[in-house]
């Protein structure tokens, strides 16, 4: 009755907008609803790779590349390709037939401004993503030509509209791309095209009537909707009044249940080219924890099987280290220290001795501030599992829980911060989900999701650097289990455990995961049944 109830006061105050979005239904084609939590920042995935705005700009945006569930790339913008047998030069034919939004053409012009004066210097991962390429070369309006210093074979694994959007010059190239005046009113050329955002309500996305694919997309319009309640969102999936959610939208919870109706499908297909990692950040340029005897301590602490049967509800596996064990079958898995054995607060405890910190009367040792992500409730009952987890060891955690843009300048800008909760996409290699935390060129100041414990060394920096020009998967195998194994004993990040995103649709829609990316992908093929 309670649930029932707050979905009925949320009818009248915030459903009252999406009456014409369902008479918008009755149209050919219909209208598909997608609920992203919490909002994004922005629309602006060419300079944050915060998990909710690709969920949105994905169908604004085309990729020079799609991929399949064998994670092998597909034509999108580029409709062929060839590579250089040194691995230095990528040749991209591009499609005639493709205009923006605008009614622009898009060009080769677009790919090199993209690349080279966007992506590579703004995106968090694209800046290393795309350091070794020295330029791309516009030999005609339709070929664009990447020149690489070194072989960089990943760089076709992250060429995806979520991953590297590919911008129109004319719009982009005016004034400061930081600041730009279209990060919240996207230009692209993707299936969908920007109509308006109603901040704290939705995002409406409508059909791109002259999109290049044709007879796609399906649908006229996509609307993202931003449901602060958990259990409003929850019935608004169970009632039909929202057909699809991912990436954690979903109380872990409630999941199960949903599946049982008649009309809503779960499925944990769609992250196979994320990977992603739940993880803590330590702070390690701050006393203690510049000590990585109190860092250990802390990676000991705390209970990961705890994590994965009580806040997300069986949906994952204990993390052994920064990479997936999904790259296992690449052979590029390997397993750092076993902070799951069953002396761990025995272990920690000894550390934190070892460390100086002794108890106090009261049992305490110090006392800190947790940070806790603003991505949902499970975040929060994970911060109150942890600090329950840490006060076994004498450390007093105080928890803090602010917004989105709050949370990211305080960890990514200020660094004023002890320990904080996290998650990040390992992506489709560790190249370009793993080094940007833990490598010594991304710790910068104002970039989100990188390095943000700022702890590296010299060792780590160059297994990393040889490991991305490496095309010998045995040898990059040993390179990256001697990676694992230094950060795990340096521990500048508790790794705790191995997400599995379930998405939740209602049956109605068919195709819509329809790649290895999920709520990630452009739902051009998305349509009723």
């Amino acid at each position: 009755m309670i649930r029932t109830s707050l979905v009925s006061i949320a009818a009248v105050a915030a459903l009252s907008v999406f009456t014409v979005p369902q008479a918008w239904a009755q149209k050919p084609g219909g209208t598909l609803v997608q609920i992203t939590q919490p909002e994004p920042p922005n629309l602006a995935p060419y300079i944050s790779t915060a998990g909710p705005i690709s969920q949105v700009t994905a169908k604004v945006f085309d990729g020079l590349l799609e991929y399949g569930f064998d994670l092998k790339p597909r034509p999108s913008l580029a409709e062929s390709w060839t590579e250089s047998a040194d691995g230095k030069t990528i040749t991209f034919k591009l499609r005639k037939d493709v205009t923006f939004h605008d009614g622009k053409p898009f060009t080769a012009a677009d790919v090199q401004f993209t690349v080279m004066e966007v992506l590579k210097k703004n995106h968090p991962r694209g800046m290393a993503t795309f350091r070794d390429v020295t330029a791309v070369e516009t030999p005609d309006p339709h070929t664009a030509v990447f020149k690489l210093s070194v072989a960089a074979p990943y760089i076709m694994k992250a060429l995806a509209s979520s991953e590297s959007p590919i911008l129109p010059k004319h719009v982009y190239e005016r004034g400061d791309i930081k600041t730009h005046a279209n990060a919240n009113n996207p230009v692209g050329s993707g299936p969908f095209k920007f109509v308006e955002w109603r901040r704290g309500e939705f995002v409406r996305l409508d059909k791109n009537a002259n999109y290049w694919r044709k007879g796609l997309p399906h649908l006229d319009r996509i609307v993202v909707r931003f449901i602060a309640d958990a259990s409003t969102r929850t019935a608004a999936l169970e009632r039909g009044e929202a057909h699809v959610a991912g990436l954690g939208a979903v109380p872990y919870n409630d999941v199960k249940r949903l599946a049982a109706l008649p009309s809503i499908e779960v499925t944990t297909t769609g992250t196979e080219m994320i990977s992603p990692m739940v993880e803590m950040i330590i702070n390690t340029k701050q006393a203690p924890f510049d000590n990585p005897k109190v860092r250990q301590a802390v990676a000991y602490a705390i209970d990961r099987q705890f994590a994965i049967d009580n806040v997300w509800f069986g949906f994952g596996k204990p993390a052994m280290g920064p990479i997936s064990s999904n790259f296992e079958k690449a052979g590029l898995f390997g397993k750092g220290i076993d902070f799951t054995v069953s002396d761990r607060i025995a272990r920690a405890n000894k550390l934190l001795d070892e460390a100086g910190l002794t108890r106090k009367a009261n049992g305490i040792r110090l006392e800190i501030t947790h940070d806790i992500t603003p991505y949902g409730e499970e975040w929060q009952r994970f911060g109150e599992a942890v600090q329950q987890q840490l006060a076994q060891v004498g450390i007093k955690a105080n928890l803090r829980y602010e917004d989105l843009p709050k949370w990211l300048k305080r960890v990514y800008t200020d660094y004023d911060f002890t320990l904080t909760s996290n998650f990040l996409f390992n992506l489709a290699d560790p190249v370009l989900g793993v080094h940007r935390g833990l490598h010594s060129d991304r710790i910068r100041p104002g970039t989100v999701f990188v390095n943000g414990s700022r702890w590296s060394s010299p060792e780590t920096d160059q297994l990393m650097d040889r490991a991305s020009v490496n095309t010998d998967p045995g040898i990059r195998g040993r390179q990256y289990g001697d990676l694992v194994k230094r950060v795990s004993e340096a521990s500048p990040v508790v790794y705790v455990l191995e997400l599995r995103y379930p998405a939740v649709i209602n049956k109605q829609f068919k195709r819509v995961i329809d790649s290895p990316l999920g709520i990630y992908g452009n739902f051009a093929t998305a349509h009723r049944e």
